[in-house]
């Protein structure tokens, strides 16, 4: 006979909802952290966190890394997890919890492309919407979700700028709006406004717009100014609401396309969009711009994290020898079989 479940498990994970609602997370980080907390709890035999401690804590997380062999980044996301539940929504802060040793990040080398495969690989992308963001985020060094959310009123024509709004660590931040794409944005928009009145006109509920903006004012969801550059093709059922919605591109559609693009393009390297991100601040570092304004474009709170770029530029310019090239060239030449 199956184990019923907890009584407390469902009240549990609503409770990690509206905690993680409470303070502005991002939908992905509430997804994950619901994730983990189930998780938890199933591992566990369906014991409530409350009766669990450091010993439980440690066994999981150990679980993790030797079992399930998570990567670095994984094995800290659930960490963060746990700790949330306890501190924010049990408020417990038990002395264990700062002796927590999270696992070592390794800082992997961004694979960049050369402005040639740049040009390849954006040739090889299907005409329409997905190249132009593909083209956006060359151009800008955005994220790939910074610029699917993209709302009409963030594109600022007149001063040549973008204002992406709450990225990543919910900071604002401005880019530059590329002259050779200003054009096709433009097209964009308007393909996007006749979506819009046909919307409008249909009667459908206007876009999702962020915390309790909607309740404040009831009508901000359907203004122009609001709606997607990048719209979804068909409407979707916003999970929180029930509403049927327009939601902005999905992102799948855009790492199809990309991935089909780099065979076309005969890259030989494994190649995501934001792989498109570290080429543009490679190639902009590679230009002479400041580090301090490419880590500002970048959006990295950290300049340390914007220097890992100048490792891939430094041996690419060739700033450093390989004592091979110093030997003779006879020695140099010899036959290696």
């Amino acid at each position: 006979m199956a184990t019923p479940p907890h009584p407390a498990a469902p009240r549990l994970l609503a409770q990690v909802r509206e905690q993680a609602r409470y303070l502005h997370y991002s939908l992905r980080t509430e997804k994950a952290y619901v994730y983990w907390v189930r998780f938890f709890v199933r591992w566990s035999g369906l014991r409530h966190p409350r009766d669990m401690g450091a010993a439980e804590v440690q066994a999981f997380l150990a679980m993790l890394a030797t079992q399930r062999r998570v990567s670095s980044s994984t094995h800290s996301q659930a960490l963060s997890a746990l700790l949330f539940l306890y501190r924010e929504v049990l408020s417990i802060d038990l002395p264990w919890l700062q002796d927590l040793q999270r696992p070592s990040y390794k800082r992997r080398i961004p694979a960049v492309l050369t402005s040639q495969q740049v040009t390849a690989l954006l040739a090889a992308m299907p005409a329409g919407t997905v190249r132009l963001v593909a083209h956006l985020l060359y151009g800008t060094g955005m994220r790939l979700m910074e610029a699917l959310r993209l709302r009409v009123k963030d594109l600022d024509f007149d001063r040549c700028v973008i204002v992406i709004r709450e990225a990543k660590g919910a900071k604002d931040r401005v880019v530059m709006l590329p002259q050779a794409l200003a054009d096709a944005l433009r097209v964009q928009v308007a393909a996007s406004r006749a979506q819009w009145d046909h919307d409008r006109a249909a009667g459908r509920g206007g876009v999702w717009v962020p915390h309790a903006l909607e309740r404040k004012y009831p009508r901000v969801g359907l203004s122009w100014n609001w709606f997607w550059v990048f719209p979804a093709p068909a409407f979707t059922t916003d999970p929180d609401t029930g509403v049927l919605r327009r939601h902005h591109l999905h992102e799948d559609r855009f790492q199809r396309a990309i991935k089909r693009a780099v065979a076309l393009a005969g890259l030989d390297r494994q190649v995501s969009a934001h792989t498109l991100r570290h080429s543009f601040a490679t190639h902009l570092l590679q230009a002479g711009t400041d580090i301090r304004t490419v880590q500002e474009l970048l959006g990295h709170s950290d300049v340390s994290t914007t220097m890992i770029y100048t490792h891939v530029l430094r041996v690419a310019a060739g700033g450093t020898r390989s004592p091979l090239d110093a030997l003779p060239p006879a020695q140099a030449a010899a036959p290696l079989a």
